[in-house]
């Protein structure tokens, strides 16, 4: 697994051993950047965040901060050594341990705001969070903020954001919502 474009494109990223973390396959990554286009000066919201992997290529990619959020300590501890190693700075990355969604009330109650959420949790979760990530989402969302969902191609992330753009790779789905 490595970064696939921009500043740090090539630089490789660790993932953690087993299943309970599945990061984003390179070829996904590079598909969906695709799309989004330029996120120069970019504010990002990693949910979910598992390895990095996508808030990583959004800085890369030109983003400005990215905010990661991931419980999995194994998880946190690949994250974690991925930041170090590409050595993108505490004043560009904020990593928080913890429940996405007590995230996402305590991003609210400080007056954060982003241009992009990327959300990859767990499939299995998927029908139980989508509502709850809805809600706790738009107060969070910059006007013209896009959300971006990974989930398996049989179960989407029931989002109330309207959806802009959908992909299928395998059996992995991509959707684009814009708010």
């Amino acid at each position: 697994m490595r970064i696939v474009a921009g500043r740090l494109g090539g630089r490789r990223l660790l993932a953690p051993p087993g299943r309970d973390t599945r990061p984003t396959s390179d070829r996904v990554r590079e598909a969906l950047f695709s799309i989004l286009g330029p996120l120069d000066g970019m504010a990002v919201l990693d949910l979910f965040a598992g390895t990095g992997a996508l808030g990583l290529e959004a800085l890369s990619r030109g983003a400005a901060t990215v905010d990661f959020v991931e419980r999995d300590r194994r998880a946190l501890h690949v994250l974690r050594a991925n930041v170090d190693a590409l050595g993108v700075g505490d004043d560009a990355v904020r990593v928080t341990t913890g429940d996405a969604l007590r995230h996402l009330r305590n991003a609210a109650a400080r007056g954060a705001a982003y241009d992009l959420v990327l959300i990859d949790p767990p499939y299995r979760d998927g029908d139980r969070l989508g509502p709850v990530l809805d809600t706790g989402l738009r107060p969070l969302l910059r006007p013209g903020a896009r959300v971006v969902t990974e989930s398996d191609r049989r179960r989407p992330l029931p989002l109330g954001i309207a959806v802009e753009d959908e992909r299928r790779y395998g059996d992995t789905l991509i959707r684009i919502h814009r708010a």
